[in-house]
């Protein structure tokens, strides 16, 4: 895979100037990024921008991108989370190698590391509740106040801290904090929390720690211990640059990253937040981490998206120093312009209608030439059985048709695709209800592929599949998660309010062309006039598959919202 592909012809984003300066002015020799997510969810599309920029990095320079785990709290971390973010790494097309580390590989260098600060009377143990340092912290016009534990001596802390550790004291009756300015104009630099008591097993560690090191405190020293040259993260880690900074001067650590921040991901109608996913977990709003109408990146595989389509979206909205909205239709429109150029054509009838050709002979079956791909000869064709009695989609017909309507209806003629022009005759419909049951046509014989020697111009092409030899299977119809674009953006009132209703349809009596049950699960292709759709890859079965529409041909949104 060429990831040069996408960047070759753009300028550079300020931290690829930043790096490439790095290594013109002989800073840095090389590269060393490192993606770092917490095992405590599924990986979603705003992780996918930060992995395409750490891997993407590494694959430009020809340098390694670490993968390590965050797994310090372990109240909220699973192995199972552990093994789905590997996966989803991997499936959009990045190796970390040999560079697969852990957070919980360095506790007792960070224990150490801790032990270092009390020492040198930067640490102290404190017997404030967690409320009580939030009190005690200030606000952002008014500064803190100092522990009243905050002068303890070196030699009393450490007797404390190693207390800590063999687990004598309650969780919650005691942490360890960075002595450093509870003045500070930064809040983040008074006094922060480095060490808590959680009674906890780990998913890695078991028992043997009880007490465990806080985020800000163990990222920058792990990338120290890493060698990490340029420590990548989101926006709002910027106040937290001077924590990152002090630690690693104050343990004078041979090695110091230079962190360095971008823009989020920030996407319209749908929600990024870990917190608001697991709502809609747990709730049961959605069916589980992979629904397809999740921006998870296992539901969007599970959707259909292929991992080139999210990287070139990444590529695409690029890397910035200021939040900024996406519109969900930029993602989507990647899919399609990925998926076009790699999506065979089939036939799908997904409302069908019966037409019985009255003039065909009986008990024929020809086979019908069709393109796999219009644009790529080079994939070859394919073979659609045709009969006397066919499916065409029920909207394609209509008793009584507007002018700009150019499919078929009464005195109407229109191709069907890669067969015979056919003109109707009469309708069936059910005596009660008024539905249309099923409508006969006759075909001109001397159309065979659809067009008629004798130059008549058909303006409608319709698809169909052979009533005796299509497949039967459901279609989910996955449509936007919520109504508006911005579910979480009014104050007290709950995002799950503008849940979509209609984000998931499905229609059990689809019908396809008979060859797709052949095709494995997660292949994606193009039902034609209709959109691109995935065999899904839980819940199909050999020879009985289940597709879930990835996107439709067009934005169907957009053209809501222009009428």
């Amino acid at each position: 895979m060429d990831m040069q592909e996408n960047t070759q012809d753009k300028p550079l984003d300020f931290i690829r100037q930043i790096i490439a300066d790095d290594l013109r002015t002989g800073k840095h020799d090389h590269t060393v990024t490192r993606f770092p997510p917490e095992p405590n969810g599924f990986l979603h599309i705003g992780h996918a921008k930060s992995i395409c920029l750490n891997f993407g990095i590494a694959q430009e320079n020809s340098s390694p991108c670490h993968m390590r785990f965050d797994d310090t709290n372990p109240s909220k971390e699973e192995s199972a989370y552990v093994e789905s973010i590997m996966r989803d790494v991997q499936w959009l097309g990045f190796d970390w190698g040999k560079n697969l580390f852990y957070a919980s590989d360095y506790f007792d260098r960070l224990y150490d590391y801790a032990v270092q600060l009390i020492r040198m009377g930067k640490a102290y143990v404190c017997d404030l509740t967690g409320e009580q340092i939030r009190e005690y912290r200030g606000t952002l016009t008014e500064p803190g106040r100092e522990s009243p534990y905050r002068d303890r001596t070196p030699e009393e802390n450490l007797d404390l801290f190693n207390r800590m550790r063999q687990g004598e004291f309650e969780e919650g009756s005691r942490v360890l904090r960075a002595r450093i300015d509870m003045a500070s104009p930064n809040v983040n630099m008074r006094d922060p929390v480095i060490y808590r008591i959680l009674k906890v097993p780990h998913h890695r560690t078991g028992d043997r720690w009880c007490i465990y090191p806080m985020y800000d405190y163990t990222h920058c020293i792990s990338d120290a211990i890493e060698g990490i040259t340029h420590s990548l993260c989101t926006l709002e880690f910027e106040d937290h640059r001077p924590l990152y900074d002090w630690v690693l001067d104050t343990l004078a650590t041979p090695c110091h990253p230079r962190q360095i921040e971008f823009a989020r991901l920030n996407l319209t109608y749908t929600v990024m937040s870990k917190r608001k996913i697991l709502q809609l977990v747990s709730g049961g709003y959605v069916a589980g981490w992979d629904d397809p109408r999740m921006l998870t990146i296992s539901g969007l595989r599970r959707r259909g998206y292929s991992p080139a389509s999210i990287r070139n979206f990444c590529s695409l909205i690029g890397i910035g120093k200021k939040e900024s909205w996406i519109d969900m239709g930029v993602l989507e429109n990647a899919v399609r312009e990925d998926l076009n150029e790699t999506a065979p054509r089939v036939m799908g009838v997904l409302e069908p209608l019966k037409m019985i050709i009255d003039n065909y002979p009986e008990g024929q079956v020809e086979e019908m030439e069709a393109q796999n791909h219009p644009f790529k000869p080079e994939l070859g064709t394919r073979k659609l059985p045709f009969s006397k009695e066919i499916y065409i989609e029920r909207s394609d017909f209509m008793e009584d048709p507007p002018k700009k309507y150019f499919r078929l209806g009464p005195g109407r003629e229109v191709r069907l695709r890669y067969a015979y022009l056919i003109r109707f005759v009469s309708m069936v419909k059910d005596e009660k209800s008024g539905e249309i049951l099923e409508i006969h046509c006759i075909y001109d014989p001397l159309t065979r592929g659809g067009n008629a020697a004798d130059g008549r111009k058909v303006k409608g092409t319709i698809h169909w599949v052979s009533a005796a030899r299509s497949l039967n299977c459901p279609v989910r119809l996955y449509d936007r998660l919520f109504t508006v674009a911005h579910p979480d953006a009014v104050k007290d009132v709950d995002f799950k309010t503008y849940l979509n209703p209609d984000s998931m349809r499905v229609l059990n009596d689809c019908r396809m062309e008979p060859a797709l049950a052949d095709m494995e699960p997660g292949s994606r292709v193009q039902f034609e006039r209709q959109g691109y759709f995935c065999i899904d890859q839980i819940d199909s079965q050999k020879g009985k598959p289940v597709f879930n529409r990835i996107v439709t041909l067009r934005d169907s949104w957009a053209r809501e919202q222009d009428k």
